[in-house]
């Protein structure tokens, strides 16, 4: 009898759930193909409700369609981090005490892990917090091309390769996709400078454009599906890039069959008819009292608002422009806000630290390990193992001393957060571990026989907070420059080793939006402190926190140099973890580290940052250097960088057997295949690089160019065989007479090494 009244009951629930799906409209029935629901919903929006779901209602946010059901939608500034949340209609942090994060490293540092694996944990793990925190959609990634060693939002890229940054970019925008929080691809395109960023007019040949500028921006959208995009607030061709026809029509929408939105950056929609025309489809940021000054709380007079609807109504543009922007909003919310299966969010988890913590160790990059006064013949300085110290300690020290093992840290970046400040990727941490306290603990966690010491060495920036965020330990100081200076180089004679962490830090015209750096050099004093310590102390190590390169005048008289980036919360954790040798480096730069400016093309040709026009309403930027950036140009000019791209060291050594090419060509691909050991006494992994060289073109080519990469990790003595795939398109050219790739048959080789100087085998073949 119960089991009768219990299949009565369910077979009622059944009818009642069908007949409830029955009478469902169609844009809410899941069995519904999504573009059907599209068309149902769009049918039944009203001018009002299109015209609402196009263009901000805060700061942050733009209207859903309540009527219809649809929530509204919530972005966040991103790359590193979700932001902290500010007020519905002013900039300042709207005071909650659960917006807190977790900081990843920069993108530099993820880029310089050259691991996919590491870009889909990061996004994954940014996806879950986004989600905790209601956020539909994060402002990045960003993959602007490092065309000058001055660009102020360098540390926010991928660096200067655009096949390392489609490579690294796919896997970051499928991880944050994964968890139903749209990526929003930035700055779409050629976005290089930052001074003057909105009346540069980039002069770009149609080759430097498709070879250099657009492929991590074509991979975002042909392989990785991005649902976003975020025009640049440059010019490209005269017109603005948040409403530019050619590369949001023409290329974006027709070339690339774009199905997602492209979202303005915040103030940079300038047009009415442009914006409509043009391939906006949502627009924020503009007439706000935020980065384009006028009312506040002014978002029906924005570009798509009533000045649109205005249009609309006088009948000088039919729905036909705007239905197809409501129809891509409403295939955002979707994938986004209506998607009914997403996973949980999570916010500060121990995984998330784990995550940014495990990028930041394998982007950390050893850009020079030599030995020093106190070391056997042949050691190197670094890693600071206990054994290593108790040396250094003994050769500095009279017999019989019995005093402990000494090291001084020295430098402002050594107790300075850099997870603020910096512009719109400034965030609010739940923690930073700072250099100087990760180091501490870690060399006390290694040793009990050891005395830490202090010295700041040079003032920078003291400011410790950025839009409303306050964080840190006060590091205000009183004291002359040569007071600080005198400090560090007294205690620096009696250390057995000294630590120096110098560099940039996230303040105007350093690693900082909406400036770009005024110098190559290190600012605050830094060279002269660098070279002053080195005079007394041999047993230095300098680790350079920045985004960007700088020049080191004094490389050749330091043992030891490290570019430790902008790496997050774990920062202190992660550095100290290297440098102790817990962790084996294994980080490659993303980009040319050159000797001086003039080593880098823009600055070769007087290319950066421009000339203005007589009405001083522009600013024309000839990209006079073309395709041949970073080290395309120091290739061909012969020029030695400091570093070359792609240059890492590890603490153990590697080596690479003669690469063997497939004689067979499968699916328009051809593969290699190259053994490599670990010949040292530790675990490390090595990054093998594939570049492509073609000997007899048509047109002027780079003399290599990178088209392939794997990362092996091996035990001591492990052999293992690499395979990397070269594809057809791989071989081919922008070809501007017909504007189209071109792939022509004759010779090329392979060069496949450790670095772009560091080439240990090469294999030719020919395409027919």
């Amino acid at each position: 009898m119960k089991i009768t009244a219990l299949l009565i009951a369910h077979c009622s629930m059944l009818i009642c759930m069908n007949a409830q799906a029955q009478t469902l409209p169609r844009y809410l029935d899941e069995r519904v193909p999504v573009e059907q629901r599209i068309d149902d919903a769009l049918s039944r929006m009203t001018l009002d409700e299109k015209i609402a779901v196009i263009h901000a209602q805060s700061k942050f946010s733009s209207a859903g369609i309540k009527r219809l059901g649809f929530p509204d939608f919530w972005t966040d500034d991103g790359p590193h981090g979700v932001r902290p949340d500010v007020l519905w209609d002013e900039w300042e942090q709207a005071g909650q005490s659960n917006d807190s994060c977790v900081a990843f490293p920069a993108l530099t540092c993820l880029a310089a892990t050259w691991n996919p694996l590491m870009a889909r944990l990061y996004g994954e793990s940014l996806g879950e917090e986004a989600l905790y925190r209601g956020k539909a959609m994060i402002l990045g990634p960003g993959v602007n091309i490092n065309r000058t060693p001055l660009g102020g939002r360098n540390f926010e890229y991928m660096g200067e390769d655009p096949w390392l940054a489609s490579r690294m970019v796919i896997p970051y925008i499928q991880g944050l996709q994964s968890k139903g929080v749209a990526a929003c691809v930035k700055h779409y395109a050629l976005n290089n400078d930052e001074e003057y960023r909105h009346q540069v007019n980039v002069v770009v040949s149609d080759r430097a454009l498709h070879e250099i500028y657009l492929p991590a921006f074509k991979a975002a959208v042909t392989e990785a599906g991005t649902w976003g995009i975020m025009g640049a607030y440059n010019l490209y061709q005269n017109q603005h890039n948040c409403h530019n026809n050619i590369m949001l029509n023409q290329i974006l929408k027709g070339d690339w069959q774009y199905d997602g939105v492209v979202v303005s950056d915040w103030g940079g929609c300038h047009d009415t008819e442009e914006a409509i025309k043009n391939g906006l489809d949502m627009e924020f940021g503009t007439w706000t009292d935020g980065l384009t000054m006028g009312a506040t709380n002014a978002y029906d007079s924005y570009h798509l608002a009533l000045s649109y609807k205005r249009l609309i109504e006088e009948g000088k543009y039919t729905t036909k422009e705007l239905d197809d922007k409501v129809r891509r909003v409403l295939r955002l919310f979707y994938r986004t806000t209506m998607q009914r299966q997403k996973p949980y969010g999570f916010l500060c988890s121990e995984s998330h630290y784990d995550a940014a913590l495990r990028i930041a160790q394998e982007g950390i990059v050893l850009l020079k390990n030599e030995t020093s006064p106190g070391l056997p013949k042949g050691e190197k300085l670094l890693p600071l193992t206990p054994e290593k110290l108790e040396l250094l300690h003994r050769s500095s020290h009279r017999k019989g001393d019995k005093t402990g093992i000494s090291v001084l840290v020295v430098g402002e970046n050594a107790i300075k957060m850099m997870t603020v400040g910096g512009g719109s990727s400034s965030l609010k941490v739940q923690k930073e571990i700072l250099p100087l306290d990760g180091l501490t603990s870690y060399l006390l966690h290694l040793t009990s026989d050891i005395t830490i010491d202090y010295a700041r060495g040079y003032v920078g920036d003291t400011v410790q907070s950025y839009n409303g965020v306050t964080v840190g330990r006060s590091i205000a100081e009183n004291r002359s420059a040569e007071e600080l200076l005198q400090e560090a180089v007294e205690k620096a004679k009696s250390a057995d080793c000294v630590i120096v962490f110098g560099g940039l830090n996230k303040s105007d015209y350093q690693d900082c939006e909406g400036h770009d750096r005024k110098e190559y050099g290190l600012p605050y004093g830094q060279d002269r402190l660098i070279e002053s310590l080195a005079k007394v102390n041999k047993r230095l190590v300098y680790v350079n926190i920045s985004g960007n390169a700088v020049a080191m005048p004094w490389a050749d008289k330091v043992p030891a140099i490290v570019q430790g980036w902008f790496i997050g919360s774990e920062a202190g954790e992660a550095l100290a973890s290297v440098l102790c040798g817990d962790v084996n480096p294994s980080g490659k730069l993303p980009f040319t580290w050159f000797q001086q400016l003039k080593d880098c093309g823009a600055h070769a040709l007087s290319a950066f940052p421009g000339t203005w026009r007589d009405d001083y309403k522009i600013i024309d930027e000839e990209y006079k250097e073309g395709i041949y950036v970073g080290y395309r140009w120091t290739d061909k000019q012969k020029i030695r960088p400091l570093f070359a791209f792609g240059h890492g060291l590890s603490y153990t050594t590697f080596k690479l057997e003669k690469p063997i090419a497939d004689s067979r060509t499968v699916n328009s691909q051809i593969t290699f295949t190259v053994s490599v050991t670990n010949t040292g006494t530790q675990a490390g992994s090595e990054t093998v690089q594939l570049y492509i060289s073609d000997k007899h073109a048509s047109v002027d080519r780079p003399v290599k160019e990178l088209k392939a990469f794997q990362k092996v990790f091996l035990q001591p003595g492990e052999t293992r065989d690499v395979t990397l795939t070269v594809v057809r398109e791989a071989l081919s050219f922008y070809d501007e007479a017909s504007s189209q790739w071109k792939a022509e048959p004759g010779k090329f080789e392979a060069l496949i090494g450790t670095a772009s100087d560091q080439i240990s085998g090469r294999c030719e073949f020919e395409l027919k």
